[in-house]
């Protein structure tokens, strides 16, 4: 579904949508290069219009339109504590959330602890709904994934919202390659991780690594490696191509 005249990106920058300005106007939101924070106090209504001016508000936020992405996506999240008792790989993986409007994005991001506040071994993941962050997984199987990594904590928030708005406001020229993102969250250095659908179309997959690393300002080298290449020889695996 698509916002008729208007992107969703075009909607969060103009905007700054957020469910909860209902309540609170003057709420900013933070590390959001894309989006103009709307704040400002409006002045208390007179006690005559008091009944008026709230039945004007309930009746406007009951006809306002959602704002829906051209995907749906979904959060998955797996806990360190399930990781270590998994039979297989992927095991403790669990649904969160499927989201598919702006609104619903900011309900949920704003709700979520920041990944600061983790136990280190935990990953959250955001892909296109249908899609299971698995190798297994039928899209995922002959992809791979871009990867930046971050040793201090304090940037690593920012980041990861970033990359979300990215994703879910169509940003990437190739984003019909992409499957989602994951946030790994490491006692010896965090890491954001795009993962892609065809590792063998190098021209989609450049762009990607290139418009990412642009979006975030990320100025070191980042690679890519094949989830088969990943399978096999895990560690091992070397970059097919870094940007």
């Amino acid at each position: 579904m698509v916002v008729v005249d208007s992107s969703a990106s075009a909607i969060m920058a103009d905007q700054n949508i957020d469910p909860n300005t209902a309540t609170n106007p003057s709420r900013q939101e933070k590390h959001v290069p894309a989006i103009k924070a709307i704040s400002g106090d409006e002045k208390s209504p007179s006690k005559e219009k008091k009944s008026v001016d709230y039945a004007s508000k309930k009746s406007t936020t009951v006809i306002q339109k959602s704002h829906c992405f051209q995907n749906s996506w979904t959060f998955w999240f797996d806990n360190p504590s399930s990781k270590s008792n998994q039979v297989t790989w992927g095991s403790s993986l669990r649904s969160l959330y499927t989201f598919a409007t702006i609104e619903e994005f900011w309900s949920l991001y704003n709700n979520i602890h920041p990944p600061t506040k983790w136990v280190p071994g935990a990953d959250l993941y955001c892909f296109k709904h249908k899609i299971e962050p698995k190798w297994e997984d039928p899209i995922c199987a002959n992809g791979g994934k871009w990867t930046m990594f971050f040793p201090k904590a304090a940037t690593l928030e920012s980041n990861w919202l970033n990359t979300l708005l990215a994703l879910v406001g169509e940003q990437f020229d190739q984003g019909d390659q992409i499957c989602g993102a994951v946030l790994n969250f490491r006692a010896r250095g965090d890491r954001i991780s795009l993962w892609t659908k065809n590792a063998a179309n190098e021209e989609a997959q450049l762009s990607i690594g290139k418009q990412w690393k642009e979006l975030l300002g990320y100025n070191d080298t980042i690679g890519f490696i094949v989830h088969e290449d990943a399978k096999t020889l895990d560690r091992d695996a070397k970059r097919r191509y870094t940007v």
